[in-house]
């Protein structure tokens, strides 16, 4: 069975970065910082959304299915640099399956922006085939290999009008769906020292996108039903064990 390791990222704006892109005094506050760097990005491309190289990532949350055991954490590193290189560390070592829900749009671009950043080291992650022939014909990097799997992307057959919402697809599922904040109100949580939360937020929705994956494992036939079931009771059994409120909270709202 190859291991398979669903992940999900959260960001807030690169503050230290737009102050050296900008030349900024350090006495201005982070928030201000952020602040003129969305209204430039406004009137430049008339959206508050910053481009990828400029976030920062704070959160990096796992969901790993490996032989009989499933789990779910989020990466604590003491920097940013550090935080990146245990995720591709993760990768060098089980060689899994990556599932994400744009993943390739959004969380792989920005690993591969900032971990540039950091001289972060992720062979295994990069291989095309040079010295792994299997790469070559299923990698990590091509859109349409499956060793990366995202799920928006291959749902909406490669199409960006027909993209869905991670959470109205899973709420239609009779999934949680996200819990406790929206990905906008990550950067206010930030400025409020509330990482925990933001940790048991993007925890939900990389739980999320594995129920997705396996209820689309079910529709092309590679999980029978009964298996579907049984996979799905994994999950159900493995939360119910954990004494976090934010586990407890996404089982009361997960349908049978």
């Amino acid at each position: 069975m190859v291991p398979v390791l669903a992940f999900d990222i959260e960001t807030v704006p690169d503050v230290e970065g737009l102050r050296r892109l900008h030349g900024l005094d350090a006495r201005i506050s982070d928030k201000d910082v952020a602040e003129m760097a969305v209204q430039l990005r406004r009137q430049a491309a008339g959206s508050d959304f910053l481009p990828l190289h400029l976030h920062r990532v704070v959160v990096i949350s796992c969901a790993l299915r490996e032989r009989d055991s499933f789990k779910v954490w989020s990466i604590g590193a003491e920097s940013e640099g550090d935080l990146i290189q245990r995720f591709f560390e993760g990768v060098e070592k089980y060689t899994p399956q990556l599932v994400s829900w744009n993943g390739g749009g959004f969380d792989l671009p920005v690993l591969h922006y900032r971990g540039l950043a950091h001289g972060v080291k992720a062979g295994r992650y990069w291989e095309q085939g040079e010295d792994d022939r299997e790469f070559k014909w299923n990698n990590y990097i091509s859109r349409y290999h499956s060793r990366h799997l995202d799920l928006m992307d291959l749902l909406a057959l490669y199409q960006p009008r027909a993209y869905a919402p991670l959470d109205d697809l899973a709420r239609l599922m009779g999934l949680p769906g996200k819990l406790g904040m929206e990905g906008a109100g990550v950067w206010a949580a930030y400025q409020a020292g509330k990482l925990a939360e933001i940790r048991n937020y993007c925890e939900a929705d990389v739980v999320n996108t594995y129920l997705i994956y396996l209820r689309f494992q079910l529709m092309r036939g590679a999980l029978t039903p009964d298996r579907y079931r049984a996979e799905c009771e994994v999950v159900r059994s493995t939360l119910k064990k954990s004494p976090e409120p934010h586990w407890q909270e996404f089982l009361a709202h997960w349908r049978a």
